[in-house]
């Protein structure tokens, strides 16, 4: 028969073991570190997650893995990340898309891109081309403008969906160049620019590695590039901003947050690791065959960047009436 005595020393020794498997789980945890990316796997957001990793891995002496959260436009994995502890082992993977467009098309979303999160560093850009088909009588931004105003509401454009950035950003310019427009939603920027090669649609905003094959194959025109200076791969090509709109500017970018409230060193010391891994020529030219541009900035010049785009996509689906779907 087992006595009180030693039922207590077994309690005591299960007690014991509890404590020691805490440790041990929460010791697994503080050494992992999860790099949320809220896209499928083998997209270009998650391929350029899957080149930073094994390298922040090392720069933070923490086994660094790649979670994808897929769903509700990417909402899902930032309200895991901004729900998460400020410990800095949760990394939302955040695009121009997830932190700006969204909030301001949804208003009411279980996140808030400010609020909830602490900015690291921007780590990837990715420009935006106007191209149209063979069949537009128009070779540069100008006379473009010119054949939508002389044909208001002949001209369509596709974009990725209803509230992308890319319909936003379609929306904005015909804002600034007080052109009629019209809107086709395709589920993905590929469908759209399958339409645009058939002449089914006029006009699109497309992805820089998307859109270089047909520009060199004469499948479309480029008209001009949808960023602040003019791309490297692409120099002759003028961007809208010099082109008579001044201020346009739809780049698409890939930034590191971290839960709000993260302490300060460990946000900087992450900045200060992304900016050594960014500047690598060997990352520098595999985000380059991704269709992106390595880059880095401040915590402070993020957080400028996302502001900025908040008010001014705000603004773009007021004015354009842009109701989600």
């Amino acid at each position: 028969m087992i006595s009180r005595r030693h039922i207590t020393h077994l309690a005591q020794l299960a007690f014991a073991a509890s404590l020691c498997w805490a440790a041990t789980c929460s010791w697994a945890q503080n050494n992992t570190v999860r790099l949320v990316v809220p896209f499928s796997i083998g997209g270009p957001t998650d391929i350029a997650a899957r080149v930073i990793a094994p390298l922040l891995s090392e720069a933070m002496g923490k086994n660094v893995i790649v979670d994808n959260r897929v769903g509700a436009t990417g909402a899902i994995g930032a309200d895991f990340v901004a729900r998460s502890p400020a410990d800095g082992n949760t990394i939302l993977f955040g695009t121009s898309s997830i932190m700006a467009a969204n909030p301001a098309l949804m208003p009411k979303l279980s996140y808030d891109p400010v609020r909830d999160f602490a900015p690291v560093s921007l780590v990837a850009t990715i420009e935006n081309i106007l191209v149209v088909h063979p069949s537009v009588p128009a070779n540069n931004v100008q006379e473009f403008i010119r054949y939508a105003k002389d044909n208001p509401g002949k001209l369509f454009y596709g974009s990725s969906g209803t509230g992308s950035t890319y319909h936003l950003g379609s929306e904005m310019f015909a804002s600034m160049t007080k052109t009629q427009l019209g809107h086709v939603p395709y589920k993905g920027q590929g469908p759209a620019a399958q339409d645009l090669l058939a002449g089914h649609i006029q006009l699109m905003f497309d992805a820089f590695n998307s859109a270089v094959p047909n520009i060199k194959a004469g499948r479309v025109k480029a008209l001009g590039i949808a960023s602040a200076k003019r791309h490297p791969d692409l120099p002759d090509l003028p961007t809208i901003s010099e082109q008579g709109v001044p201020g346009y500017v739809t780049t698409i970018w890939l930034a590191f947050y971290l839960p709000a409230k993260t302490p300060t060193a460990i946000v900087d010391k992450m900045n200060q690791d992304l900016r050594t891994i960014m500047q690598r020529a060997d990352v520098r030219e595999r985000f380059n065959k991704l269709g992106m541009q390595a880059v880095t900035s401040s915590t402070q010049e993020l957080d400028s960047v996302l502001k900025q785009e908040l008010v001014q996509w705000t603004r773009v689906v007021r004015e354009a009436n842009i109701k989600p779907e």
